[in-house]
């Protein structure tokens, strides 16, 4: 198929204006010129896109259709041409993939650092569980993602970036009918009637029944929330108790009145919080920065919940 985006854009022009004289006009050129490149569109795609009348120019059927599809490729050809002057001009892009244990309690600070170093970085963010971000990220479609370590696979690089430690939640009269003292509970010490965790998919469930020493075939274990703030009301209203990150742990208090923490002995269960890119991803000084960034951010954050 070999038409332009010139004869799209005089398509597009005639379509609007219902008149080829001032479509014309809106592109500056002459009507003949016009003219003769709507006649070579038409031959190109095997049909006639207007019919004409005296006083008005009504789109065919076939140039309807082609209008849908001209507005798309137009559209599409001004953003590429936006990006290339944006990146010639030093604005650079940023696609990061998060899971959504994380997103919500390290985002906000996060970005508001990147911006702070940057003022021309565009970021776009994805939230999704971690097989779906390492598949986004073995196809190109981000550039890193932050999540709970290790990722595995030697395609993956991956920066530690700090720990997040778990702490036990529910409602005060749950964890007051715990038998073991504070200092010396241990995750072991749960019993799986008493857990309720994310719905299976997330990381976040398979670090707690790990350290838990449970498994998903335990029928007692109910794993039907889909976020920690689901979660973090279901047992503030008694009906269990669940892990809690740290990363979460201010924000859930403070949006959830009934809800109370208890930490663990030593030695405390923790995830590893990291930054993972393609490992043929070279010769880039923004994974760097881009991880210091997120490190401070949630030191500051968990840092503030340990106090």
């Amino acid at each position: 198929m070999n038409f332009t985006l010139r004869q799209l854009q005089y398509f597009q022009a005639v379509a609007e204006q219902r008149n080829f004289g001032r479509a014309a006009q809106v592109c500056n050129v002459s009507q003949p010129a016009l003219s003769v490149q709507i006649k070579a569109l038409e031959e190109t795609l095997g049909g006639i896109l207007f019919e004409r009348q005296a006083r008005d120019i009504l789109l065919t059927p076939l140039g309807r259709d082609v209008l849908e599809h001209a507005r798309q490729v137009l559209g599409a050809a001004d953003r590429l041409d936006q990006f290339a002057r944006d990146h010639s001009g030093g604005h650079r892009s940023l696609s990061i993939g998060i899971i959504p244990t994380i997103a919500p309690y390290l985002l906000p600070g996060v970005l508001a650092g990147l911006r702070a170093g940057d003022v021309s970085l565009r970021v776009r963010i994805r939230e999704a569980r971690t097989e779906r971000l390492l598949s986004f990220l073995r196809g190109g479609e981000i550039d890193a993602a932050v999540l709970a370590l290790p990722a595995g696979g030697s395609e993956f690089q991956e920066i530690p970036l700090f720990k997040d430690q778990f702490l036990l939640a529910g409602s005060a009269t749950r964890l007051k009918r715990l038998s073991t003292s504070p200092d010396v509970l241990r995750p072991l010490d749960l019993q799986s009637a008493q857990l309720m965790l994310l719905e299976d998919g997330h990381c976040l469930t398979d670090q707690a029944l790990e350290v838990c020493g449970q498994d998903r075939s335990s029928g007692q274990i109910n794993m039907g929330a889909s976020s920690l703030a689901t979660l973090s009301r279901l047992v503030a209203e008694g009906f269990g108790l669940t892990l809690m990150p740290e990363l979460a742990a201010r924000s859930e208090t403070e949006a959830v009145p009934g809800l109370r923490l208890l930490r663990f002995g030593a030695p405390q269960p923790a995830r590893t919080v990291g930054l993972v890119r393609r490992a043929s991803t070279v010769g880039e000084d923004w994974m760097d920065r881009l991880a210091q960034v997120i490190r401070d951010v949630g030191e500051g954050i968990v840092t503030a919940t340990r106090t």
